[in-house]
């Protein structure tokens, strides 16, 4: 999959190299959840039915965290994962827009002209929600009218689960309420973390149980404090593991911040500096203070039996 970065207004050099017929499904596709995969799918079928590339156009930074208006609490699949999510679904083609202040006050009319009529869109693709333009004023139907017989339009309808529509905001209050089964129901994939793993407290170690600290260096959205059973990307090879997501109560007070700390099974490298990717499985338990170090070992301890009995039945 070829990752094409636009600005508008798009440049000569941009469209000498990428224009041309083409289906495009267009979203901002947080979370690529099934709802999304619904859309980004029918985008790839149709342009292998006519022989012609598939893109995605999406938009960085997210609209909400740009206008600071909603209630945006960060990305559940930020753009690197998106990128390989997408590239898994074989799409040919992801036009990664930048989103700005100035970008929101393009109206619906020169985005469709001047973007995708411009690029030689063929088919745009979207979901029946789709909002565009200064203030959201342009829907799906709109976008139909202004396509002017040059461009077709296919609306996509919600995409459902057990009677309930999959949205990005039922995902994000899934995972912040520790319904992390439902979310990756959702999602139809895990949920991902990643970051660098950086020097902690050490403390792991000391008692037996030595950690990966990881600096989550995207927005990710912020799943419920506690422990999760998880597998990891080390090195290029999944891992089975343990997660603590929290503020570490027994040790310390007042602190808000949560860290995230990840005790890999059966492994004893140093890996400091490396990135690790968190595959969030199952909800283990809520973070809780223990009275004792002796009891928090021994509950550690239980955890850790708890992720192996889960991961090794899910494999």
């Amino acid at each position: 999959m070829k990752t094409v970065n636009l600005s508008y207004p798009l440049t000569a050099g941009i469209i000498e190299e990428n224009a041309g017929p083409q289906i495009a499904a267009i979203g901002q596709f947080d979370g690529v959840h099934q709802g999304h995969a619904s859309v980004i799918t029918s985008a790839v079928r149709l342009a292998q039915q006519k022989g012609i590339p598939s893109a995605v156009m999406t938009f960085h930074p997210h609209p909400k965290d740009v206008m600071k208006k909603g209630n945006y609490e960060g990305n559940l699949t930020p753009l690197h994962e998106k990128q390989e999510l997408l590239a898994a679904m074989g799409v040919d083609l992801l036009y990664v827009v930048e989103f700005s202040e100035s970008f929101s006050q393009l109206s619906p009319q020169a985005f469709v002209e001047g973007m995708l009529l411009t690029l030689g869109v063929q088919t745009a693709i979207v979901g029946f929600d789709f909002r565009f333009g200064h203030k959201g004023e342009g829907h799906a139907e709109m976008l139909r009218e202004l396509g002017n017989g040059k461009m077709n339009v296919e609306i996509i309808p919600p995409f459902e689960q057990e009677g309930e529509k999959v949205s990005s905001s039922t995902i994000r209050k899934a995972l912040q309420t520790g319904e992390l089964e439902e979310a990756n129901r959702l999602l139809g994939h895990p949920y991902r973390l990643r970051g660098e793993v950086i020097d902690g407290d050490k403390r792991g170690r000391t008692i037996g149980f030595p950690t990966a600290n990881l600096r989550i260096e995207d927005k990710f959205v912020v799943p419920a404090k506690g422990v999760y059973a998880v597998r990891s990307l080390v090195q290029g090879k999944w891992m089975s593991g343990v997660m603590n997501l929290g503020v570490k109560p027994t040790f310390q007070e007042g602190v808000t911040a949560p860290s995230f700390e990840v005790h890999l099974l059966d492994f004893d490298r140093e890996i400091y500096g490396e990135q690790l990717t968190v595959e969030l499985i199952s909800y283990i338990r809520p973070e809780r203070k223990f009275p004792s170090i002796q009891e928090l070992v021994a509950q550690i301890q239980a955890d850790a039996d708890t992720a192996r009995r889960i991961l090794d039945s899910s494999n």
